[in-house]
């Protein structure tokens, strides 16, 4: 196990604990509710980043949005997921990181979510911090802390 200082690890910022772009699962503007779906439940994630063709975030989609959308009232509307575009059922006002910001400010933001985008200063999409990543270096600190 990698000791880690604790000082050493509130020093750092959110870009050195944060899941790289490349291997988050997302959707683009334009995709249909299907897409989204698709993507959704190949990945088991209950909700995913919105882009547009430049990367840049725009908001995210999840499986209970996109389920509220399609049931009426007597039946699930299957045939609006296909009519349907992300941009239409996304929560766009959603908690945003830089990859500059210290790792206690992410820390804090992902205290009531299970993951935070992060974006760069032209608001361009580079990955994701997880309460996963946060709990993970914690236990870390802790157990070279017991040593």
């Amino acid at each position: 196990m990698i000791e880690i200082e604790p000082a050493q690890l509130l020093e750092s910022t959110v870009a050195e604990h944060m899941i790289d772009a490349d291997k988050v699962a997302h959707v683009q503007i334009g995709n249909n509710l299907e897409h989204a779906l698709l993507v959704l439940t190949k990945t088991g994630y209950t909700a995913i980043p919105v882009l547009d063709a430049s990367y840049h975030l725009h908001g995210l989609i999840g499986t209970n949005m996109i389920m509220d959308k399609i049931f009426g009232l007597e039946r699930i509307e299957f045939e609006k997921l296909d009519q349907l575009k992300v941009e239409e059922v996304m929560l766009s006002d959603i908690p945003r990181l830089k990859t500059t910001d210290p790792v206690l400010k992410g820390v804090h933001a992902v205290t009531n979510n299970g993951f935070v985008c992060v974006e760069n200063e032209e608001q361009v999409f580079e990955g994701i911090f997880t309460r996963r990543v946060v709990l993970k270096r914690l236990n870390e600190v802790i157990h070279s802390a017991k040593k």
